[in-house]
């Protein structure tokens, strides 16, 4: 299948490792050239290595924190200095700890407002104008199921999340004249580092081995496991090419059907 990616600017953040990484190799695999970022310089660095070794293409990569309005826009414009613009740009961020509300702190509210919601708001801030100037434009957001269907001890998630959907609505509506779609991904229970910090956490609250948790997520979806990196990078790389022309404003679950829809039938209690 065409997807017109090749050639195309990408920029993808956190993509040193997990869900990140594997969309960045799915839009290499297509040909595109990327601008990678992260927090960890050597972790990035090898990741690009690796992305323009197996897939012949042009890989730029920093670090940096996306929370930092100042360190995006110096990656964005490194990017475009690079590459000559940007056409795609997939927001992500490692998510904040997993906690009950009442051990949450202030300070862990506030970074999970910056690294989780004002990232996006920084890296559309900047790559918005390139897009408009090319009248085509791809901003996609990596976020949770928990936009959905909050998920036990992520309330930092559940919370800060939700308003990332806002802000893509309102981002596909104002843009979409400009032949800019804006739309966000939410990745299910998938096999990743953060999926196994979670069940760390409930596997000591609830005194039962961690492989347990991981089989009651799995048996909670309708394909009766957890999902894979790759399966949610392919959703993001179809939002990205030509072939999601009409799509626009919306939240895609990447999720197994593990969420709980308004026509479940609910045993009774």
């Amino acid at each position: 299948m065409e997807t017109g990616l090749k050639g195309r600017v990408a920029i993808v953040a956190a993509s040193s490792q997990g869900l990140g990484l594997a969309t960045a190799q799915g839009l290499a695999a297509e040909g595109a050239r990327l601008a990678i970022c992260s927090r960890d310089r050597g972790r990035i660095e090898h990741a690009a290595e690796e992305i323009a070794a197996r897939c012949e293409v042009e890989v730029l990569a920093q670090a940096v924190d996306v929370a930092t309005y100042e360190a995006v826009r110096a990656f964005v414009h490194a990017t475009a200095e690079r590459f000559g613009g940007v056409d795609i740009c997939v927001t992500n961020a490692g998510g904040p700890p997993a906690k009950g509300f009442l051990s949450t702190t202030m300070d862990e509210w506030r970074r999970a407002v910056d690294v989780n919601f004002l990232s996006v708001v920084h890296f559309a801030k900047e790559v918005i104008p390139h897009m408009q100037r090319k009248r085509w434009g791809r901003f996609i957001t990596i976020t949770s199921v928990s936009v959905k269907q909050p998920v036990a001890d992520l309330v930092y998630s559940n919370a800060v999340r939700c308003a990332v959907v806002g802000l893509v609505k309102s981002l596909a509506l104002e843009f979409g004249k400009d032949g800019i779609l804006v739309n966000n991904v939410g990745p299910g229970f998938t096999a990743t580092a953060r999926l196994k910090e979670l069940a760390a956490v409930r596997a000591s609250a609830s005194g039962v081995a961690e492989q347990d948790i991981f089989q009651g997520w799995a048996a909670d979806t309708a394909l009766k496991r957890v999902g894979q990196p790759e399966e949610v990078a392919d959703a993001v790389v179809w939002l990205a090419s030509d072939r999601a022309s009409n799509i626009t404003g919306q939240t895609i679950l990447v999720e197994g059907a593990a969420t709980r829809g308004p026509f479940e039938v609910q045993s009774a209690a």
